[in-house]
């Protein structure tokens, strides 16, 4: 399954950043690292990965801003490698487009399952018809959205937070509903990535609807999508 995906590793410490590699290799992917922050936009517009690693505390750049320059060109998964405990350095991550956090010191068989979970949701099956909600049309085969025709860029959270929903307008979805759906896999509690998540995906869409919000916030309970 994971033949020919290319996973980058934006990694300074060269121990952790070898184990990944061969963790990662072991499971059939084919793996490039680097050891700073310097070409690592260049080595992402080069490379097209399937998935990036990214370390936020690297020597020479500063991987938020590496995520920021990303974002800019690519919806490309990125995982952000952190050593720091605040609330405020993940959230930062997160709205500036990372996909999730990875809190050192970490297993690496967790990180390959978090990389093979994002890619398995990153291949809808093909018989998944287009979602009409309103102005908001959705083809998951090409993880596209348009809103009014707009194209809509989307990080693979936001899109998958989007589509759950919008495939059950009205329905009220729990933060831990939201996590298991769009994460793939048991994440540990940390509520705020969602929040995160939708406030990103809530300004992208009302930017196109003259500030509609279509997420509503449920208080105590969490959200609902109701198409515009």
């Amino acid at each position: 399954m994971n033949m020919n995906k290319k996973v980058l590793i934006i990694e300074d410490e060269t121990q952790i950043a070898s184990i990944l590699k061969d963790y990662f290799q072991q499971s059939g992917f084919e793996v490039h690292t680097l050891d700073s922050g310097a070409k690592a936009v260049e080595s992402i517009k080069k490379l097209v990965p399937d998935a990036v690693i990214l370390d936020l505390m690297l020597p020479d750049t500063d991987g938020l801003e590496i995520c920021r320059q990303v974002r800019k060109f690519s919806n490309v998964p990125m995982l952000m490698a952190t050593a720091k405990v605040e609330e405020v350095d993940r959230l930062i991550g997160l709205e500036l487009g990372a996909d999730d956090y990875i809190c050192k010191p970490y297993s690496p068989r967790e990180v390959v399952a978090r990389v093979k979970a994002v890619l398995r949701r990153l291949a809808p099956e093909a018989t998944e018809d287009v979602l009409t909600a309103g102005p908001i049309v959705i083809q998951p085969s090409k993880y596209q959205v348009t809103v009014n025709g707009n194209d809509l860029s989307l990080t693979r959270s936001e899109f998958e937070l989007l589509y759950i929903m919008a495939k059950q307008p009205g329905r009220v979805f729990s933060r831990t509903d939201l996590i298991a759906n769009v994460h793939g896999y048991e994440f540990e509690g940390y509520e705020r990535t969602i929040d995160s998540h939708v406030k990103n995906l809530r300004k992208k869409i009302a930017a196109v609807l003259n500030n509609k919000d279509v997420i509503q916030t449920v208080y105590g309970v969490g959200y609902k999508f109701e198409a515009a």
